[in-house]
Order: structure tokens, then C-alpha cells, then sequence
């Protein structure tokens, strides 16, 4: 780049490309198509879980109203209007070992996870089931890093309470590193977050002993 007086003289391979609507269309389909990814990922294990009698965990369904309905094909039907019931809580719970799970799956595209992608209630909704014995927590993947971590509720309740004091309002891959754990990816299962559940059912054991 060069520059004289007022003008400024950019060499066209300094130039930044503005992405088209296809581009980042094609972009955010990608990003979509990760996350479904990481569900999909997550329900073969689980249903490896239930098939080998280890755990019984499944997808909650999303409470919502039909409002209208279109239909483009005599056998085919295309909810085009619909709206949430109540607020949904968290994605995933069920039983293992005798204790309530229950979790938010999030897969983040970033260097850092934002609390604007999840809700108010649903951390409440962690912290409730935390308090009363159970097992929660958010599991989160990275595809930048390729790597999936569990942060268990009392964290993420305390950063999130940090966030409405001037904190930071999102939790970075880092402190995911460090006061996260890793989760082993496999084959069977191919996300084996209990690992790190039983870690927590044994922390939670000592600690009332």
C-alpha cells in the first residue's frame, strides 16, 4: 500500500474480498451442518448407551404450537407457522447409575462460547437439578479444535453470574480448557461424556464423606 498527500494506493492483492450472499449462505449452511453433526454424534451414543444397558438418555422434544400448515403434495405436509408452547429447558436428560442427567449440548464455531447462546432459564434449570443432587452440565464442541468438553453447572453458573457484574459475557475455549474436561471421542461410543460423569459421581462421593 502506498500513500501520497490524501490518496491511498491499495495493490489489488491487498484488497479485502467482500464475501457474497451465496458465500455466506453457503458459509452458515456449514456451520449448521457441524452442529447437526455433533447432535448426531451425540444420539448414536446414547442409543450405544441404552443398547449396552449403560445409561437411558434421550433428546427432549421441543414443546410447540402448529399454527398453520401447507401442504404441496397430497402425501406431504410443511409446518410453515408454529410457535414455542413454553420455554424448553435443556436438551438431553436421563438416568445413569442412578442419578438424574441432564445437560445443554452446544457446538461453537468461535474461539469462544457466548452466553447469548443460551438462555437464562436453562442455566437456572442446570443449577436446580445440580443443587438437588443430580448430574448437569453443558457439553460443548469446538470444531475449530476438534475437541468436546463437559463444564459442569456450579462453573457455569458462576461465570454466567460474573457476566451480569462486568464480566466477561462468554466463556473462552481456554477456560473450557482449564476448568472444563475433555471428553475422549471413539467409535463406541463416539462421545464418551459418562467417562466424565463418573469422575463428577466420585468427586460429589468424597466430598459428602
Amino acid at each position: 500500500m502506498i500513500i501520497m498527500g490524501e490518496f491511498m494506493i491499495k495493490y489489488p492483492n491487498q484488497m479485502k474480498k467482500i464475501p457474497t450472499k451465496l458465500e455466506k449462505k453457503k458459509r452458515n449452511l456449514k456451520k449448521a451442518n457441524l452442529g447437526t453433526d455433533f447432535e448426531t454424534k451425540l444420539n448414536n451414543s446414547n442409543n450405544y448407551y441404552l443398547s449396552a444397558n449403560i445409561a437411558s438418555i434421550y433428546k427432549k422434544p421441543t414443546p410447540i404450537q402448529v399454527v398453520r400448515v401447507d401442504y404441496p403434495a397430497r402425501n406431504k405436509a410443511k409446518i410453515v407457522e408454529a410457535y414455542y408452547r413454553t420455554p424448553s429447558t435443556t436438551d438431553y436428560n436421563g438416568i445413569y447409575k442412578g442419578y438424574h442427567i441432564d445437560f445443554e449440548a452446544k457446538c461453537c464455531h468461535s474461539k469462544s462460547f457466548s452466553f447469548a447462546h443460551i438462555f437464562k432459564h436453562q442455566i437456572e434449570h442446570l443449577v436446580t437439578v445440580d443443587k438437588m443432587g443430580g448430574i448437569a452440565f453443558l457439553l460443548i464442541e469446538f470444531p475449530l479444535y476438534n475437541e468436546v468438553f463437559l463444564l459442569p453447572a456450579n462453573i457455569l453458573y458462576k461465570k454466567y453470574l460474573l457476566s451480569l457484574n462486568g464480566g466477561k459475557k462468554s466463556i473462552s475455549y481456554l477456560d473450557f480448557k482449564n476448568e472444563g474436561f475433555l471428553v475422549q471421542e471413539g467409535i463406541l461410543p463416539e462421545i464418551n461424556y459418562l467417562a466424565v460423569v463418573d469422575l463428577l459421581i466420585s468427586k460429589n462421593k468424597n466430598s459428602t464423606n
